[in-house]
């Protein structure tokens, strides 16, 4: 599926929220440090955030709003303790259970990969489960509102 087809498929069965404007991304991007790529770009023009399948409380993918990444990355940096290299380490997704997925900012001008940020494991560990926000979004929007990766 390509970027504009899930984006058009989370405006029609899910739970979006309005978009964010040029100007909140670029406040984001000045604050946070870091330069969305360009499917994250593209979603956040489209929507602020959205909930797949269900609403909060009860969403399994809660996709965060670019307020919301900088709000729950103090929470992700007490776990963590800012240890690198985790201070490259972003909340993307809340997944709720104190569970996130993490964007891994370390290289910028590329996708960024997705992590998976278990509140038993993390943060000594962190798998990768994406290569891409598009990956996740797509493998996500096919999941039948399950956690993909868990299955893997």
């Amino acid at each position: 599926m390509t970027m504009e087809q899930m984006l058009a498929e989370i405006s029609r069965a899910h739970f979006p929220r309005p978009p964010a404007t040029p100007e909140q991304i670029a406040a984001f991007e000045a604050q946070a440090g870091w330069r969305l790529d360009a499917e994250l770009r593209a979603f956040y023009l489209h929507c602020n955030g959205a909930e797949l399948f269900r609403p909060l409380p009860d969403a399994n993918y809660s996709i965060l709003s670019l307020a919301d990444i900088q709000r729950k990355t103090e929470r992700v940096r007490f776990r963590d303790k800012g240890a690198p290299p985790a201070a490259s380490w972003f909340p993307l997704v809340d997944c709720q259970d104190s569970d996130f997925v993490l964007v891994d900012t370390s290289r910028p001008g590329s996708p960024y990969p997705l992590l998976d940020a278990y509140h038993e494991t993390y943060p000594r560990e962190a798998r990768q489960i994406a290569a891409t926000f598009g990956e996740f979004l797509e493998r996500a929007l096919s999941s039948g509102d399950q956690i993909f990766w868990l299955n893997e």
